[in-house]
């Protein structure tokens, strides 16, 4: 047995414990344990346990190593730039009243100073969100403690996030749940509440927060949920706007009827917070009914006529140089427009009652008709209505800004402008006024201005001759051959300059060439152009660039806009002289249709090349407005012939053009004092009381109705070939194709096998559908105009 062993057993045994006795054992390790209790040897897994001076010192340095941790984050995280996304606005289009027209952008919202939220909004926020913001600091520990510890119990789910906090989440930071971002979201919160004021954090917070519906921060939810501006939201609308922060799908009663509970339970504890903390009388919160939000709309706020407007208006900021494709790309712009909304809704109107709503619009001839319009107020050059087309989103051109149609007969009154303006003679040099006689013979060789022959000989409407007649009968009837014989007297490039002058663009398609051809309207400008034009000949010859917005904002900075040029284009006689001839027009020429505005009007109808596109160009001395109807082919593009839509055989500037010209026009100025022409050297002659019109001119003009309503007008004037159901049918003769070579070096305007594009309308309405119920109409002979030159 060892000495170990025996040591052990003798232990056992109850003896005395064994000692080493080997030499060197000092004494002190026995002698020390004698007279006091021992302690107690730990064993197995006591000795693992950590004592109480081992937990404290691990706690120290545990909470040194916390704090120099969060120090050093607190030190190297920075307040970062805000995310794109968060940053990025819609550019907001406003009426000129004021009202919202559009929002267009990639993100729906439009930033708002907290000046512009009512107290009871953001009382309504702070009541739902966070009650004590602007007393507690930007982190709120405790309620974070006690939002988790309700959930570990299986309670509902709460974020325990400070306004301050989930600001940052919405601009700073993602919505990734993980603890690397949450301590990212603590420190910024922390910086950005020792930094930035409670008033600047509440402010960016309204703006970044979702509301549903696709609509970012308070100013867009306002609009999405109740149609207004949030400065004009009720204490109960903010209330429920404010309780939508918390789950927006959970709670639009619109989108699932079956929230309605739910929604009106958490508007309920809003304003319940709001009179617990003082910001709403009880009285008047046991008054409230719930706010019932409108019916939701489609995401696409250029859906419709709208996104027309808001194409045209792009495109006038950027030819203005107030912003480039990029900057309107960024987003954040105001912009105030100068449409006025009751008159937009006039001209939608119109267009739709007089043409549209009568098409079948899948079956080809009538799924080619397109109209564009746009109308001008004389006095100050706003554009205050424009109509580009059904549905942005289903068309992207816009009918009253392309240019690609020819003008037609409408540029004949800018011909007669240059003459008057030049005081241009005829070849015979007698100098050319209304009373002015040409020969009006079809094919008739133009004679250049040197007398020798031109080799251009345009053709009158149907191959009809006139004989000799005045310029005023000319314009009157369109007759082809007197305006582009008028054209070589004053010159090509008299009547472009002229032209460009009252408003046409220099870069208008086909008017560079400044060939003989342009007096009959083969250039291409919009409505827009066209109503800019007439709208000089209605101030007298006062040109004013026509614009399309009056103010431009960006983070509430106004942009600078360029002013607006205004210059004499021609002289006052020159342009009076033209309206009297206008006027006569309205009253007994092709534009006669145009009369059931019941203003004093000067117009001018016109049809382009093969029936392609109609058109009737006119002013009051208030407004002018040029409407076109124009054929293309849906699918492919192309211009087509407008023969057989409507179930007309040919539709042109004297019937749906001028027709939709004068229910806008009527509309547009009702309940204004009715103003009249004030000419200088010209007078327009004067209404003959009216007789019953005769058998015979009846027979001229009338055709039976097919339809309800006013009888269709069939005008005889066209280009081009003759189509079946051609020939005029009635006086008046107008316009047919140039069919021979031009002179040398000169394109043949008419294009393909057509002509100059250029016939004009003998009116083919009732006269009885033109006038107002009890009127009559009768052929009125045109009296020369007191005229000079």
């Amino acid at each position: 047995m060892t000495d170990g062993e025996t040591g052990r057993r003798g232990a056992a045994a109850g003896g005395r414990r064994w000692r080493p006795s080997w030499p060197g054992w000092p004494a002190r390790h026995t002698g020390g344990l004698r007279g006091r209790r021992r302690r107690p040897r730990r064993h197995g897994l006591r000795r693992l346990l950590p004592t109480w001076r081992m937990v404290f010192a691990g706690a120290t340095l545990g909470v040194l190593g916390g704090s120099g941790s969060l120090a050093a984050a607190y030190l190297l995280v920075d307040i970062p730039e805000p995310k794109s996304a968060a940053a990025a606005e819609a550019n907001v289009y406003r009426y000129a009243d004021g009202s919202q027209l559009a929002v267009a952008g990639e993100v729906n919202r439009e930033s708002v100073s907290l000046s512009e939220v009512p107290r009871t909004v953001r009382n309504a926020v702070l009541a739902a969100e966070d009650r004590n913001f602007y007393h507690d600091p930007a982190v709120d520990v405790t309620a974070m403690v006690r939002a988790a510890w309700n959930m570990v119990r299986g309670g509902d789910k709460q974020s325990g996030s400070t306004i301050t906090q989930q600001y940052v989440k919405n601009y700073y930071l993602d919505q990734r749940q993980t603890v690397s971002r949450k301590v990212k979201e603590l420190i910024i919160a922390v910086k950005l509440g020792r930094e930035v004021s409670k008033d600047d954090i509440l402010e960016g917070y309204l703006n970044t927060s979702y509301f549903g519906r696709n609509a970012y921060g308070i100013q867009a939810a306002a609009h999405a949920y109740y149609d207004k501006d949030v400065d004009e939201l009720g204490t109960a609308e903010g209330a429920y706007l404010a309780a939508l922060l918390n789950a927006p799908s959970a709670y639009d009663v619109r989108v699932n009827p079956d929230n309605e509970p739910r929604a009106v339970a958490r508007w309920e504890y809003v304003l319940d917070g709001m009179v617990s903390e003082g910001w709403l009388d009880e009285r008047r919160r046991d008054g409230m009914e719930f706010p019932e939000p409108r019916e939701v709309t489609p995401a696409d706020s250029l859906s419709g006529e709208r996104g027309y407007l808001v194409e045209a208006v792009k495109q006038y900021l950027e030819e203005a140089g107030v912003a480039d494709e990029s900057q309107l790309a960024d987003g954040g712009y105001r912009i105030t427009t100068t449409i006025e909304p009751e008159r937009q809704r006039a001209l939608t109107r119109a267009v739709n009652e007089r043409l549209l709503d009568g098409l079948a619009a899948d079956e080809p001839p009538d799924s080619y008709v397109r109209a564009g319009a746009t109308s001008v107020d004389v006095e100050s050059g706003r554009v205050v209505a424009m109509y580009g087309g059904r549905d942005y989103t289903e068309q992207y051109v816009n009918n009253a800004t392309r240019r690609d149609y020819q003008a037609a007969s409408t540029f004949k009154p800018i011909v007669y402008t240059a003459a008057l303006e030049h005081e241009s003679e005829t070849a015979d040099g007698e100098r050319i006024g209304p009373d002015t006689e040409y020969e009006g013979d079809s094919g008739r060789e133009v004679i250049g201005r040197g007398g020798e022959g031109s080799g251009w000989a345009p053709e009158n409407e149907g191959g009809e001759d006139f004989d000799t007649l005045s310029v005023t009968d000319a314009m009157d009837r369109s007759v082809n051959a007197v305006f582009a014989q008028m054209g070589a007297d004053v010159g090509p490039k008299r009547v472009r300059e002229t032209a460009v002058g009252l408003g046409i663009p220099e870069t208008t398609p086909g008017l560079d060439g400044a060939q003989g051809s342009i007096s009959l309207g083969t250039a291409t400008p919009s409505t827009l152009d066209v109503a800019e034009a007439y709208a000089t000949l209605a101030a007298h010859g006062m040109h004013r660039d026509a614009t399309l917005v009056t103010e431009v904002t960006r983070n509430g900075e106004k942009v600078e806009l360029p002013e607006q040029r205004v210059e004499r284009a021609v002289s006052r006689e020159a342009a009076d002289g033209t309206t009297a001839v206008l006027a006569g027009v309205v009253r007994a020429g092709t534009g006669r249709a145009a009369a059931e505005s019941g203003r004093q009007a000067a117009g001018k109808t016109g049809t382009a090349e093969e029936d392609r596109a109609a058109w009737f160009a006119g002013y009051t001395p208030e407004l002018a407005t040029v409407v076109a109807v124009f054929g293309q082919d849906p699918e492919s593009g192309e211009q087509r012939r407008l023969y057989g839509a409507a179930g007309m055989e040919r539709i042109n500037g004297g019937g749906f053009p001028a027709e939709i010209w004068a229910q806008y026009t009527r509309e547009a100025l009702e309940g204004t004092r009715e103003r009249r022409f004030e000419l200088e050297g010209s007078d327009i002659a004067p209404d003959e009381p009216a007789d019953e019109p005769s058998s015979e001119e009846r027979d001229e003009t009338e055709e039976p109705a097919e339809s309800e309503g006013p009888a269709e007008p069939r005008e005889p004037e066209r280009t081009g070939p003759a189509e079946p159901g051609g020939g005029t049918g009635t006086p008046g003769g107008g316009e047919s194709p140039v069919e021979t070579e031009g002179p040398a070096g000169t394109p043949d305007p008419g294009g393909d096998g057509g002509g100059t594009g250029s016939p004009d309308e003998a009116p083919g309405r009732s006269p009885a559908a033109m006038l107002p119920t009890g009127s009559y109409l009768v052929r009125v002979p045109v009296v020369g105009v007191v005229g000079f030159g």
